[in-house]
């Protein structure tokens, strides 16, 4: 159990590649960190990654998110699983009441800290799917258009609209495939003219009736059913769930949001709350691997110059033969 008087440097809200990529780097700093973990990081679900930099065969998300936690222990860091029910501001310090995954129900722990940063990521919306966590472990269900695009090449691929820019990510995989297909998330209709303009010009098909479910097909492939009862076969669907993200500790601070209740963060990850950074996919910003450790890398680095310094005192050096001390 953590000790309760201490202050720590940062306080770390979520454990995936942003959160401990920010804890090692104040470790190594020779700050003091609290790095709090749900288990709800989405790379879990990634069953390999091909764009993140230095893996040229790929990185499964929990090979990942273990290497990146034995880093932090190297430094002396460790995540401590559980969850951060409530964070406040009382005297000058950032104050969560921490509870603790093997702790009784009920049972809080206070940990204070001069910083905090969020990295608690986003919640997926939903959409009937069979068996959808194994759907994703087989490639056929896939979340990250940019992350993945490149591996469906020339595949038939399925799409869902999304709230926010309904065709964009119809045409964007259009880049990867001729065969694309479009379906409409409800009724009525989130495209206009133009929208339908853009997908015949492209080639991208659109299917009209409401998408009602997905099941899988004997060999894992998505079949999607739509409300005037037909069946669209495909090698892999994007259903493009639409997120809220994990921001409400951040908000109940006044923490300035945007769409999907994304935090908005300076050049430096910092929100409007003095001494309250944010990064990964809970941020306004592009939802990749890549860009969490980075935002992570230049938070660290910010509160580690902002905090005072962290002056080390060096061991005694033995004494010099000849030499007596006075």
């Amino acid at each position: 159990m953590p000790n309760q008087e201490q202050v720590y440097d940062t306080l770390i809200v979520g454990g995936g590649p942003g959160g401990l990529t920010a804890a090692m780097y104040l470790r190594r700093f020779t700050r003091s960190v609290a790095l709090v973990d749900k288990g709800n990081s989405r790379l879990r679900l990634i069953p390999v990654s091909h764009n993140y930099p230095g893996f040229p065969e790929g990185v499964p998300g929990n090979v990942l998110l273990g290497n990146l936690t034995v880093q932090l222990e190297r430094y002396g860091g460790a995540v401590m699983p559980g969850e951060i029910l409530d964070l406040r501001l009382e005297d000058g310090l950032f104050v969560a009441d921490y509870a603790a995954e093997d702790a009784p129900e009920g049972e809080l722990t206070q940990l204070r800290a001069h910083t905090v940063i969020l990295a608690t990521g986003v919640a997926d919306a939903g959409l009937p799917i069979e068996s959808w966590r194994e759907a994703i472990a087989f490639g056929s269900l896939r979340l990250c258009p940019v992350c993945d695009g490149f591996d469906v090449m020339d595949k038939r691929i399925a799409v869902a609209t999304a709230e926010t820019n309904p065709v964009g990510h119809a045409l964007f995989m259009r880049t990867f495939s001729e065969d694309v297909t479009l379906f409409e998330r409800g009724s009525p209709s989130m495209l206009d003219d133009e929208d339908k303009r853009r997908l015949d010009a492209a080639g991208v098909r659109l299917v009209e009736s409401p998408l009602l479910s997905v099941t899988l097909d004997a060999s894992m492939k998505p079949v999607m059913h739509t409300e005037d009862g037909e069946e669209y076969p495909a090698d892999v669907f994007y259903p493009m769930l639409g997120e809220k993200a994990r921001s409400g500790l951040a908000a109940k601070l006044g923490a300035r949001t945007a769409q999907c209740e994304e935090l908005v963060v300076d050049e430096h990850y910092a929100t409007s709350v003095p001494g309250l950074y944010a990064i990964g996919d809970v941020v306004v910003g592009l939802n990749q691997i890549a860009v969490a450790t980075g935002g992570a890398a230049r938070a660290a680095v910010r509160i580690h110059n902002q905090l005072p310094p962290a002056l080390r005192q060096a061991p005694p050096r033995p004494a010099q033969a000849g030499w007596t001390a006075s």
